[in-house]
């Protein structure tokens, strides 16, 4: 069934309609101006009064983006990172998620080698990725060519995001025009496999009112695995209109076009993953692939109604075409004759998805009480077919057994008939407020609460069949913020969050479904966050994350109950800024355990969480020795975890070293040399399944050349 185009236009007025309506109620409160400076709470020579890009180079930033308010991190009650730019440079990464194995408590998964997929306090997600605060969940890699920084909201976040984030959010915030000059900055990498990347970015005022940047990159993959290739075109144009002080227009057009070797990892062995074929390829090259073409269109406007009062509509048409075909181990070796059984299927994915969002932001004062209010409206449109085929190996099998070797011998395969074929639509429409009251100097409370009404309706295409659900949610946060001090904040905050039972994906429902209730996520959370300096920011926080309502079928009768429930616990750690104006530090530490503690459809009561370690340890630094000179350290640590809630196969602890050498040749032109794995550390960072494990790469460098005019 072909996906509607029509446009939800009703949804998309009643969001002008209701923004519209909030302006006389916000207008009538007495203004107040932002207490926070240009450039740390967002308002730019440009007029962009809550758009944050955090301070020029450094690791460190202000606010962020996601919190909707121009509120200083440290009066933020939950903790939050961001990646800077300059971070992202200096380490030399170009995809989401390898900037992400910097971030205390974020742990990556394999995603079957065709998408981000991020495992965030014990929650696994493919969902939960943001842009520019847009949903943007369909499965597949996110680059970083065209981003300006990368924000981490941990705990459950729906009052701001509405379903999902049980475990947190990642908000990607994408580069846009300046009106305030011309610049052109390009760079060229290599690396030891033979991967390079190519990337410019053009901006160019056009008259005193509009500016115009381009953004654009060619990548080409590959690494220590057999056969294993790949390329990404990216292309981001954007126009920036400001008429007069108070009004700007951002309009931007992202493609995207990704097509790389599905690659999932080796098997498993004795309930570890299988060592010695490192680089051995559990598919066929010609058949593992995975290809998808995004095209997102967003249009923004922040409008300035009053010095203390900021209106930002937005609006986003996103269409993705996917296509992923594997071939992989479907169960560990078998000791006894060295062989491993294969499986092998294919789907693809056509995605349309409107969003409309209003937020007005204010702060002022009712008496002596101060107010940071949010308040908005957002509703959405999204449209999914979704298709599946089993392979089908010589013989007409499932699968196909074969002799475990440095090279597999994989048959040639061909796929069956569709085993599924849907068409769902989801409709959502979302309400919130949330106010930030500040009771004295030293105290501060948080309250709000967002209603969501999620609709989804789903076909069957193979049977003919259709199922639907309306869930009615509302999710409510607290907080309170003490200051002993300006710069130091002590807080306790307490948020919910849902996520309906058909999945993260929400492309099929089925009629047991179509009758529970949604899953919920409770996340209790203390902290303390210090400004060392200006510059230089530390952060501590422990929080319990309960999830309920996963399902359980009940063992006599077999029906589907609503008694799962899991707990996860933990401590983050993190610094981040400037020790001394020469050094720069990004250091993260989480403590963490997940246990399931009534039973569920994947596990009995007691076991782990999966892709859970108990600890981890982030640290990238950057020490200038001069003006031309610069080195950077980059350490991360991971102990043991299970690569599924099976709890039968174990992921070993590793350690990763990496190094850096900056060198500025001219005002113009610099160049870095990043070596990954310095001490060439075999181990195994993450898995899909217990026999989908992913095999680290070698000691690699990467070169790059950067120019900036």
């Amino acid at each position: 069934m072909p996906l509607k185009k029509d446009l939800p236009v009703k949804t998309l007025a009643a969001l002008l309609l209701a923004s519209s309506a909030l302006l006389p109620i916000a207008a009538q409160a007495e203004a107040l101006p932002m207490a926070a400076e240009a450039g740390d709470a967002g308002e730019t020579a440009d007029h962009h009064p809550i758009v944050v890009t955090g301070q020029v180079d450094s690791y460190g930033a202000a606010t962020a983006n996601g919190t909707k308010a121009p509120t200083p991190l440290i009066d933020v009650p939950q903790s939050v990172t961001v990646l800077t730019r300059e971070q992202l440079d200096d380490q030399g990464v170009t995809q989401l998620g390898d900037a992400l194995r910097y971030v205390p408590g974020v742990v990556l998964a394999q995603g079957e080698g065709n998408r981000d997929q991020i495992v965030l306090r014990g929650q696994n997600t493919t969902a939960d990725f943001f842009l520019n605060g847009l949903r943007d969940d369909t499965q597949y890699y996110r680059s970083l060519y065209n981003i300006d920084h990368v924000e981490v909201l941990r705990g459950a976040n729906a009052l701001l995001f509405g379903r999902g984030g049980g475990g947190g959010v990642i908000n990607r915030v994408r580069k846009t025009p300046s009106l305030s000059g011309e610049s052109l900055g390009a760079s060229a990498a290599a690396g030891t496999f033979g991967d390079f990347a190519l990337a410019a970015d053009l901006n160019a005022p056009l008259s005193q009112t509009v500016g115009a940047r381009l953004n654009g990159t060619y990548e080409e993959f590959d690494n220590h695995r057999q056969d294993f290739h790949g390329r990404f075109i990216g292309v981001n144009p954007t126009l920036a209109f400001a008429p007069s002080a108070d009004t700007r227009v951002d309009l931007s057009y992202n493609y995207d076009d990704d097509r790389r070797t599905a690659d999932r990892g080796v098997a498993s062995l004795g309930g570890k993953p299988l060592v010695g074929y490192r680089d051995t390829f559990f598919g066929r090259k010609d058949t593992n692939i995975a290809a998808v073409k995004a095209h997102i269109v967003e249009a923004r406007l922040t409008q300035q109604l009053a010095d203390s009062l900021t209106l930002t509509v937005a609006g986003q048409y996103s269409h993705t075409d996917k296509y992923y075909a594997n071939i992989f181990a479907g169960a560990a070796v078998n000791p006894a004759d060295n062989t491993v059984s294969l499986s092998a299927y294919n789907s693809t994915v056509r995605r349309e998805s409107w969003i409309g969002q209003a937020n007005l932001a204010w702060q002022g004062r009712t008496g002596p009480i101060g107010h940071t209010v949010i308040a908005g409206i957002e509703g959405g449109d999204q449209a999914t077919d979704a298709a599946r085929s089993e392979g089908v190996f010589p013989g007409g099998k499932a699968s196909a057994t074969v002799t475990l070797a440095n090279r597999l011998d994989i048959p040639a395969i061909t796929f069956g008939a569709p085993s599924r074929s849907t068409h769902a639509k989801v409709t959502t429409l979302s309400a919130y407020v949330q106010d930030q009251i500040e009771l004295a100097p030293f105290l501060q409370i948080v309250g709000g609460v967002r209603y969501d009404s999620f609709k989804i309706a789903a076909d069957n295409l193979l049977t003919d069949t259709s199922a639907g659900r309306t869930d009615r949610k509302w999710s409510p946060r607290a907080g309170v913020i003490v200051k002993p001090r300006a710069n130091v904040s002590l807080y306790g905050s307490y948020t919910k969050s849902f996520l309906p039972q058909s999945g993260d994906q929400f492309s099929a429902l089925d009629a047991v479904q179509a009758t529970l209730a949604p899953e919920e996520f409770r996340n209790l959370e203390v902290g303390a966050k210090w400004d060392v300096t200006p510059a230089l920011a530390l952060a501590a926080a422990a929080y319990r994350l309960d999830r309920e309502n996963s399902r359980f079928n009940d063992p006599v009768t077999g029906l589907p109950q609503l008694s799962g429930k899991t707990r996860t616990r933990g401590i983050e750690l993190s610094a981040t800024g400037r020790i001394l104006p020469q050094w720069q530090v990004s250091l993260g530490y989480a403590l963490q355990d997940g246990k399931v503690r009534s039973s569920t459809t994947a596990a009995p009561a007691g076991r782990s969480l999966a892709l859970l370690p108990e600890s981890q340890i982030s640290l990238w630094t950057r020490y200038d020795i001069d003006a031309k000179l610069g080195l950077g350290l980059g350490v991360t640590h991971q102990s043991s975890a299970y690569a599924t809630v099976s709890n039968s196969v174990t992921l070993p602890a590793w350690t990763r070293v990496d190094t850096a050498v900056f060198y500025t040749l001219s005002k113009a032109v610099s160049v870095q040399l990043n070596v990954n794995n310095l001490l060439n550390e075999q181990y195994f960072p993450n898995a899909h399944t217990d026999n989908n494990i992913t095999t680290a790469q070698p000691r690699s460098a990467r070169l790059s050349v950067r120019m900036a005019f």
